[in-house]
């Protein structure tokens, strides 16, 4: 895989590390697929991420947000002492996933059922960045009047 040199962006640019931080490790990204996952788009706002977790309770699962990062663990015991198989299918390690969220998303819930866990993220956009439109009345600033505001996309 390709590494790339970011150094003259991080010379030429401020207030960017965090993007230049995600571009950087995404190259770096796990190579295991354990546990699978999904992650969806249920309306504009609304975001869920699905962890395949059969084998663990709600005990041995840990979801920790810290600097824009969710970070799922699952954590097993050696259950499998005086057990021979045959057939091992059924992975029962411990993982750590991490996901990267964006500015203003924020967590709603978690569920675990059937074996899958949900996490459901929201995005809330403060009312100071949501667009608005500015009346004209002519050359005095003072005048400056919000006629409304408008939907965020």
């Amino acid at each position: 895989m390709r590494s790339f040199d970011l150094t003259p962006l991080y010379r030429s640019s401020v207030g960017f590390d965090r993007m230049f931080d995600l571009l950087d490790t995404a190259g770096k990204a796990e190579a295991g697929g354990y546990p699978p996952y999904n992650i969806e788009r249920l309306e504009e706002n609304d975001y869920r991420i699905t962890l395949a977790v059969a084998g663990f309770g709600e005990g041995d699962l840990d979801i920790e947000v810290r600097e824009n990062t969710l970070t799922i663990k699952g954590l097993r015991g050696d259950s499998d002492e005086g057990r021979s198989y045959l057939h091992r299918g059924i992975a029962g390690r411990s993982f750590e996933r991490q996901f990267q969220l964006a500015e203003h998303v924020r967590i709603e819930g978690a569920s675990l059922v059937n074996g899958l866990l949900n996490v459901d993220l929201k995005r809330e956009i403060p009312e100071a960045m949501k667009p608005r439109k500015i009346a004209i009345n002519g050359e005095d600033a003072a005048n400056v009047k919000i006629i409304k505001d408008v939907d965020a996309a």
